[in-house]
Parts: structure tokens; C-alpha cells; sequence
């Protein structure tokens, strides 16, 4: 009985088949390599965003319940002491602060800018519009705009 004969047409794989076949894998797993490192790099990018809003969001609340016109005048006052919406026109804080100037503790590396233009007339309504933009540890920014109305 010849060689063969015992087992049929089963040869195996050659040595360039096994080569070529190792090359699909390696490019096939390099892709999805690179699908997952990209995905793990930008994972914290929502929770970034999410932070930046509710910084935003706080921020221009805190605006907006203040009253139109300064009742003392107008005067150095610091963060605690702001009582009006003008009082925070220009308002830069690096790492995020509660109303009374206090350093947020985990919000150190988002940066908050209020920026409060005055004598914005909507349909007649004299108003002030207050835009506080949020910058992110990534380097993106989010603006949140509001308007307060002098009635």
C-alpha cells in the first residue's frame, strides 16, 4: 500500500499558505486594535462634556437670579458679594467655584468664562444676555447663552 493510499488527498497546508494566512490575521488584528485604542483614548470624552454643562448650567443660573440693576451702585465687589447680573461680565475662573469663590474640589482643570452684554433689546424688552463658555481638560469648549430681561 502506497503512502498516499492510507491517507487519500489530505496534504496539509504548505509553507506559503501558513505565511500568507498569518499576514491576514496580523492586518485583521491590527485594525481592531486600532478601533479599541481609539475608543479606551476617547471613553472619558462624555463625561468630560457632561461636567462642562453642568458647570455651564450652574454657572449661568447663578447669573440670571441675580437682579437687573446693581441695588448699591456700582463698586469693587468680589464673587461673594456679587448682587447683579453686570457684576459678572468678565468673570474668569480656572478651576470651577461655587458662589462664594471656593475652589470645587475635582474641578480644577475646566476653565469658566462669563461674559455679560448689556442693553440687548429682544422684541422691545431692554435685557442683558450672559454667555458662560466652559473650556474642558481636553481643550474643548461649551457655551451656554441666557437672557435677563429688565422688568
Amino acid at each position: 500500500m502506497s503512502r498516499n493510499a492510507c491517507f487519500g488527498n489530505n496534504r496539509g497546508f504548505t509553507l506559503v499558505e501558513l505565511i500568507i494566512s498569518m499576514v491576514v490575521v496580523s492586518i485583521a488584528l491590527g485594525g481592531v486594535l486600532m478601533v479599541m485604542n481609539y475608543t479606551v483614548r476617547h471613553s472619558a470624552d462624555p463625561m468630560l462634556q457632561h461636567q462642562a454643562l453642568a458647570i455651564a448650567e450652574s454657572y449661568l443660573e447663578e447669573v440670571l437670579l441675580q437682579s437687573f440693576n446693581d441695588p448699591d451702585g456700582p463698586g469693587g465687589e468680589t464673587r461673594a458679594f456679587f448682587d447683579d447680573v453686570g457684576d459678572y461680565n468678565g468673570l474668569t475662573n480656572v478651576g470651577a467655584r461655587d458662589q462664594a469663590g471656593n475652589a470645587i474640589l475635582g474641578l480644577e482643570a475646566y476653565t469658566v468664562v462669563v461674559n455679560v452684554v448689556g442693553n440687548s433689546p429682544i422684541n422691545g424688552i431692554t435685557g442683558m444676555r450672559v454667555t458662560v463658555t466652559v473650556t474642558d481638560p481636553a481643550g474643548n469648549n461649551l457655551s451656554l447663552s441666557g437672557f435677563k430681561a429688565n422688568y
